[in-house]
């Protein structure tokens, strides 16, 4: 089944030439279902780039996911125009009394700051206590994840000496996981952030379940079943071009580990967690569908106190 997006958003364009079903508005009604509502609260910089990655994941999933953008009320973003902003995006507080089957939050390069000094951090704070009451399953990605867990459950993070950057080997710890069904023992995943969530705080917290780790650079998904909140440290939606370019954009000397060919950045990256990354999205998906409310009001009359 396709995912539903506006039909002059660009990421449109993209999905339909790598033959991704999209679906417009008109279309959509015709089906006598009832789509899975995902918001999805984009932090990162180029969030065409961003959008267009997650877009890509979710409609290729075998339901139909109505894709909402939302953004920080307040925030103006400087490296996306404001017409493409005004167009796509809804503010957090008009979307604010809705509800959503799920809702995504992608990381933000701010991961060397404290939280407190992010200029959201209030508003991001709100969000993260809403998703108890309005949203029926909430996935963070990078930052955010290691922001959900410090205002939840006080974890701190740790800025790390070296940029943690690169593709690295992950153990599945917990093959039982409804979102790590299929997944082999050992699975490639992009990693590319300064900071990291403290492990040893990490593991003290109870009905935190670690689902998979790296040796290099530690844990990567993290279940907290209680709040209905999956934590991914990574990018597992990154394209095969994202690293190379982030490479470039930043001059770095820092080559990332396994990710060019003999660690040679003149030779083109290969893809090798395109497939875990659709079956993880695919996993969360399916989950999602399984368990939530058909009853739109009811979504989130399950949530544990804040």
């Amino acid at each position: 089944m396709p995912v539903k997006i506006p039909d002059e958003l660009p990421a449109r364009q993209t999905l339909e030439s790598e033959g991704i079903i999209v679906m417009g508005e008109t279309d959509a009604v015709r089906q006598d279902i009832r789509p899975l509502r995902i918001g999805l609260l984009n932090l990162m910089p180029d969030k065409v780039v961003t959008e267009t990655q997650l877009a890509r994941l979710l409609g290729a999933t075998p339901l139909q996911i109505e894709l909402t953008l939302v953004r920080i009320s307040d925030h103006v973003s400087r490296n996306t125009s404001p017409d493409h902003m005004a167009a796509f995006y809804r503010p957090w507080s008009e979307v604010r009394p809705e509800r959503f089957d799920g809702f995504i939050v992608t990381g933000a390069p701010v991961e060397r700051l404290p939280f407190e000094d992010v200029s959201y951090w209030r508003e991001l704070q709100d969000i993260f206590d809403w998703t108890q009451t309005h949203v029926h399953h909430c996935l963070t990605i990078c930052w955010a994840a290691q922001a959900a867990l410090y205002h939840f459950h006080g974890v701190p993070k740790r800025t790390l000496a070296q940029k943690a950057w690169g593709i690295f080997p992950h153990r599945n710890l917990d093959c039982g996981s409804p979102y790590l069904r299929g997944f082999s023992d050992t699975f490639p995943v992009p990693v590319s952030r300064w900071a990291e969530a403290c492990n040893s705080v990490l593991k003290t917290v109870p009905g935190l379940q670690l689902l998979a780790a790296s040796e290099e650079t530690g844990p990567c998904l993290v279940d907290d079943p209680d709040r209905r909140m999956l934590h991914m440290f990574n990018h597992f939606e990154y394209d095969t071009g994202t690293l190379a370019k982030e490479f470039t954009r930043d001059g770095s000397e820092q080559i990332p580990s396994g990710y060019f060919p003999d660690d040679d950045p003149s030779q083109a990256p290969r893809n090798r967690w395109r497939s875990h990354a659709h079956l993880f999205f695919g996993n969360w998906i399916n989950h999602i569908y399984q368990t939530t409310p058909f009853d739109t009001s009811a979504i989130g009359s399950q949530a544990v106190a804040a």
